[in-house]
């Protein structure tokens, strides 16, 4: 058998025999011709390669879902398309296709607006999707704090996905490489409806999934209901309630607006019940703790005074990000490391508390930061200032992945957040091109070899969880094709 032969028994098609040998000449001279068409397009041309190249090479060549071969000077981007699944509320995720057949997946933060995606598809339509930054640079004026950022994060990731693919490379090699091959996890504590169940919802938390960090929310809310330990709080109505409601509402004022204090009685109660989680989780475990509810500065410090004796990991969002001065002088008066900035857009944002030393511990949300690029910015000018950087993230495997990207390229990074833990479908949204599971044992796999992010959707999956009042599934998006401002910032 002549190696060409030996090539194509390997891939399951005939080789063509002499037609006055082999009645079927015809069908199996369109196999090779299929195959050859196939292999041309992935970017091979094999006229006679199979006597150049060793027959193993050809076959990875050649059997890749992703294109390996591209010509990456060459990629253009041809649409954007999107889905929107239901997870956390909505989590759009987008699809920017190119001219070479590979396509970047990106996600827009959860809870946010396809549109703040879609809107920037005519800037970067028919560009080359390897120049990452100047494409960035582009879009970035777009973006804006919490949620506005989500579109521009989601180009990002989708761009750096591409590169990834076009050069065959992981995205944590484009970034500068690896300082570790999986990543740290932490997630909340489990919610039950007795302190017995608790135990054992922790047990399996610890035990069964494997985690080493969780996080605790512990609100005022706790203790509402307790004859005077608020004060101020009816004010607000009963429910105290963090999100939604009107712009003048209790979920809308800003922590230092609403008067509200805790008493003695009230720190007390909600101390006990940190109390309670330590005493099942233990010391060795780190416990960070979450949303608090909205009370000013004076009364931050005397909660975080309280909590001292039981080690938080950290005190996250106190009050508004944006008040510099207040979590400085957080940091000075508390032992707990004081945390913010799931909401902050791009490293500029970040500055000012750092350069201030007015937290211990940075705490990006990569689809608002700026993408996975600026995301790593932000921790290694945190690393210079001695400051660590945790990762916030409640999103779907999409940007599970370019947070785990970034994590595993960025010194500093401590732990990243995991808020689907318990969602048994969440993990089946996607696949690994390396056939290893997303995360184990409180651990997420790095993708060692595998270009891009490493993940593929999966289709069916996604389309069982697309959200009810809309299930657009990628389809093309022409309407947001068009130019149609002036948008340099400056004369």
């Amino acid at each position: 058998m002549t190696p060409s032969q030996q090539f194509l028994t390997k891939l399951g098609l005939k080789d063509p025999q002499p037609e006055a040998d082999n009645k079927d000449n015809g069908e199996a001279h369109n196999s090779r011709r299929s195959f050859l068409k196939r292999s041309t397009l992935g970017g091979i041309a094999l006229g006679g390669a199979s006597a150049l190249w060793p027959i193993e090479e050809i076959l990875a060549k050649t059997t890749q879902k992703v294109s390996r071969y591209s010509n990456p000077s060459e990629l253009k981007i041809t649409d954007m398309r999107y889905c929107i699944i239901q997870n956390v509320g909505r989590t759009p995720i987008i699809r920017i296709d190119t001219n070479q057949g590979i396509y970047g997946l990106g996600e827009v933060r959860d809870g946010a607006d396809e549109r703040y995606a879609l809107m920037l598809k005519s800037r970067i339509l028919g560009q080359n999707p390897c120049n990452v930054e100047m494409l960035f640079k582009t879009v970035r004026q777009f973006g804006g704090h919490a949620r506005q950022g989500g579109g521009v994060c989601a180009v990002e990731m989708a761009l750096w996905d591409l590169c990834g693919k076009a050069y065959n490379v992981p995205v944590w090699q484009l970034l500068g490489g690896r300082y570790r091959d999986k990543v740290r996890m932490y997630a909340d504590t489990p919610e039950a409806p007795t302190f017995d169940e608790f135990k054992a919802r922790i047990k399996h938390r610890l035990e069964e999934q494997g985690m080493t960090w969780l996080k605790m929310d512990i609100s005022i809310g706790e203790v509402k209901n307790n004859e005077g330990a608020l004060v101020n709080s009816k004010y607000w109505g009963s429910n105290l309630a963090q999100w939604n409601g009107g712009y003048m509402d209790y979920a809308n004022t800003k922590h230092p607006f609403t008067a509200i204090q805790i008493t003695e009685k009230g720190l007390d109660g909600m101390a006990q019940i940190v109390s309670d989680v330590r005493s099942v989780v233990g010391y060795e475990i780190p416990i960070s703790s979450d949303h608090y509810g909205h009370f000013d500065l004076n009364n931050a410090i005397r909660w975080g005074k309280k909590v001292e004796p039981f080690r938080l990991a950290w005190l996250e969002d106190m009050v508004p990000w944006e008040f510099t001065d207040q979590y400085r002088k957080m940091a000075d008066a508390l032992e707990t490391p004081v945390l913010t900035g799931e909401d902050i857009y791009l490293l500029n944002g970040f500055k000012p508390l750092i350069d201030a030393g007015a937290v211990d511990i940075v705490h990006p949300d990569l689809a608002t930061a700026g993408g996975i690029l600026e995301t790593k910015r932000i921790g290694d000018y945190a690393e210079e200032k001695g400051v660590a950087m945790a990762m916030h993230f409640a999103g779907s495997p999409v940007s599970f992945m370019a947070n785990v990207h970034c994590a595993a390229a960025t010194q500093n990074f401590l732990a990243l957040e995991h808020h689907s833990l318990d969602n048994d479908w969440w993990a089946g949204l996607v696949k690994t091109t390396d056939g290893r599971k997303l995360f184990e044992k409180g651990y997420a796999n790095v993708p060692l070899m595998t270009p891009g992010l490493g993940i593929e959707l999966v289709e069916e999956e996604i389309k069982k969880h697309l959200i009810p009042t809309n299930k657009t599934y990628f389809a093309p998006t022409p309407d947001w094709n068009d130019v149609r401002s002036h948008d340099r910032l400056w004369s």
